[in-house]
């Protein structure tokens, strides 16, 4: 299997590097992987998508009504803001 060093500086040759190395992994996978190798990686691609999804969790219905809250309180009293310094010290 012939394998290509890519310099990451444009985003035209990590394409091709990641075609390319999608290609070589295809290519394990269909002549080469045994059952333990297509498990492992089975397991990785899963564990892969629930980060994935997880990094997008909707936002709860009681914390969109605490920042509708704040944002219409805002509105309403724009000037009415506290100074970061003061919440630091009092809080």
């Amino acid at each position: 299997m012939e394998q290509k060093l890519y310099l990451y500086n444009t985003k035209k040759e990590n394409i091709m590097a990641t075609l390319d190395l999608r290609q070589n992994v295809l290519d394990y996978i269909n002549n080469k992987a045994d059952t333990r190798f297509l498990r492992l990686v089975n397991a990785l691609a899963m564990t892969y998508q629930e980060e994935e999804s997880s990094e997008y969790q909707e936002i709860s219905a009681e914390n969109k009504k605490e920042l509708n809250n704040r944002l219409e309180s805002y509105k309403n009293n724009p000037n009415d803001l506290l100074e970061w310094e003061n919440v630091k010290r009092d809080w």
